[in-house]
């Protein structure tokens, strides 16, 4: 994409953020040469080191607030996905008939791209790098990085991309309920890993939020392929509603070779392999990419071991059952070891009993940051005594290593979102890291 379709246009960023995809998609208009704004119910200070990353940038800014007359002056107002789409700004903006975009329904309107998109309750960035990883292995070329992308949820705006990509180019998407809100195109192949209880504090029930999941493939097109956890009993079901080919994973799979462990990342391979033979990336390729391939940053990811002791940042399980999954997959693969689990933070409408009981059952220290979800597990730990309540990040691993002995393993897996202490769960995850990799 050479040619600049915003010059002059004044557009308008709803939510910098700090995740980097409101940075990107400012920059990306500023090259443009469009007029842009970016406001934000964030502060300044709040937001001050995504405003430094545009320094230089001819950008106004209007934050702590939003004000109606910059919704209405706007030819294109562009939607951060965490911005509800029922946001009386943007019902504003709709009955004067100004354009409401995210940057995902842009890239699909834009790119041409031939687009693979991942979505699900857990296991996203996971399937969508190892489908990336694995196509890269047919279509980049002596490994450069061309003609395979890998952007969405996974932490870059795919509006970066289209200055790059040709039409044709394979790009993998990582799409979360947010981002597939108001998409009028779905991907040519849909992945959903599996739907469980989540982001309840956004939507009114289970049954709105399986609806959002469903856009990834409701305006598919006969020759589009969606893939299905044949295993997950609501997944399964959309194979009824699919208008192209319908194609079923398991856990059920050879992985010889594969370095994560556990039966969710099972899933997440089979999910990938099925991408892979779609486009026919020769078995060959398949079994040297899942070889090779080592995870993803902050997911159930090895961080250091000191003193017999191993530490493990977990940081985006952010719900209670991914926290379940964590300590079930690391007391099966080190059964001999006691676990100290770090967890809580804030609740998004989600239910704790269950995490209670397998923690009561499985784990032997319990060290807990603060927050409402904090209270729901705690609700359910009344007859456990083993609870260390701390205040930070740093409190929290201090106190691992005066916990722990040779043989331990300390996980972090917080089941919970983190907006009460951290910028976001990566900020979470980073704060531990760093607290680890200084324990002497």
């Amino acid at each position: 994409m050479t040619k600049k379709l915003f010059k002059n246009k004044k557009v308008l960023i709803m939510g910098l953020g700090l995740h980097g995809g409101g940075v990107s998609v400012a920059k990306f208009f500023c090259e443009q040469g469009a007029d842009v704004l970016v406001t934000d119910l964030k502060t300044p200070e709040q937001l001050a080191e995504s405003i430094t990353k545009l320094k230089g940038l001819r950008i106004k800014y209007v934050l702590g607030r939003h004000e109606e007359k910059d919704f209405l002056s706007s030819d294109l107002i562009i939607r951060n996905p965490d911005v509800p789409a029922t946001s009386p700004y943007l019902q504003i903006a709709r009955k004067n008939k100004i354009e409401i975009e995210t940057d995902v329904s842009l890239f699909f309107k834009l790119s041409g791209a031939y687009i693979i998109g991942v979505t699900g309750t857990k296991g996203k960035s996971t399937t969508s790098s190892l489908i990336y990883y694995m196509l890269k292995s047919k279509f980049t070329p002596r490994g450069t990085g061309k003609n395979t992308f890998l952007a969405g949820n996974i932490g870059v705006s795919p509006l970066e991309l289209l200055p790059k990509i040709k039409k044709n180019d394979k790009v993998v998407l990582e799409l979360s309920s947010f981002e597939l809100e108001g998409l009028t195109q779905s991907p040519n192949v849909a992945v959903i890993t599996n739907i469980m209880p989540d982001h309840l504090n956004r939507y009114p029930g289970m049954a709105e939020y399986i609806e959002s999941k469903k856009t990834i493939f409701k305006y598919q097109s006969k020759n589009d392929v969606l893939v299905l956890n044949g295993d997950d009993s609501i997944v399964r079901q959309f194979a009824d509603e699919a208008r192209g080919k319908v194609v079923f994973f398991s856990n059920k799979i050879k992985a010889d070779g594969f370095k994560l462990f556990g039966a969710h990342n099972l899933y997440n391979l089979s999910a990938a392999i099925e991408v892979a033979r779609i486009l026919d990336v020769p078995q060959k390729n398949i079994e040297k990419s899942l070889k090779k391939f080592t995870g993803v940053e902050s997911r159930q990811e090895f961080i250091r071991e000191v003193n017999g002791v191993k530490y493990f940042n977990d940081t985006t399980a952010t719900m209670p059952e991914a926290a379940i999954t964590a300590i079930e997959t690391f007391l099966e693969n080190f059964p001999d070891s006691r676990l100290i689990l770090i967890c809580g933070g804030m609740d998004k409408g989600l239910k704790y009993n269950e995490l209670a009981k397998v923690i009561r059952e499985r784990v032997d220290e319990v060290i807990m940051l603060p927050g409402s979800a904090s209270d729901k597990i705690k609700e359910g730990l009344r007859d456990y005594t083993r609870i260390h309540g701390v205040a930070s990040m740093q409190e929290a691993v201090k106190k691992a290593k005066k916990l722990s002995q040779k043989g331990d393993i300390v996980i972090l897996s917080p089941a919970a979102a983190s907006f009460n202490l951290f910028k976001n769960e990566f900020d979470r995850g980073k704060q531990f890291v760093d607290a680890v990799k200084n324990l002497k």
